[in-house]
């Protein structure tokens, strides 16, 4: 079974508890790393715990959510080895994976449209790394990261 780690900050905590409704109907093992309310807390402090679980290998998948999703995916970026693709469209939710093989999806959570998200994370799940010149540009982005981090 496939396990998908959660996270949102308040703004994104009502479609976290969304998606997860839909991950758990599709037989998906899910982990939530929190937020667990509408309180007021720190988008940063959810991305890095996503982003760690998704690269430790505890979770092969992330889906990460804060008011826009901007902040969240910024964060999430900072962590090696996380492609955290800030996701709008089910064009870009097939893509982020086909193309750069993203393992965190990133939606906004104010406001969010029930239908589209199920769309988005459907196609998102279902689609697949395409390889070939992608691969090439992935390890690209990896070098970078390798670079900036100093070996």
């Amino acid at each position: 079974m496939t396990t998908i780690v959660l996270g949102s900050d308040h703004a994104g905590y009502r479609i976290k508890q969304f998606i997860e409704g839909l991950l758990v109907a599709r037989c998906y093992h899910v982990e939530d790393v929190g937020t667990w309310s509408t309180a007021s807390v720190d988008y940063p402090d959810f991305a890095e715990k996503l982003a760690l679980r998704v690269r430790g290998g505890r979770g092969r998948k992330g889906i990460l959510t804060c008011g826009t999703g901007i902040g969240a995916s910024i964060a999430a970026n900072k962590v090696p080895g996380i492609r955290a693709a800030l996701v709008c469209n089910v064009r870009e939710a097939r893509l982020s994976i086909e193309h750069n093989n993203a393992n965190v999806l990133v939606l906004g959570g104010r406001p969010f449209d029930r239908a589209l998200t199920r769309r988005i994370v459907a196609t998102w799940l279902r689609s697949s790394f395409q390889g070939g010149r992608h691969l090439r540009r992935v390890r690209k982005i990896a070098g970078i990261e390798s670079k900036f981090l100093g070996g």
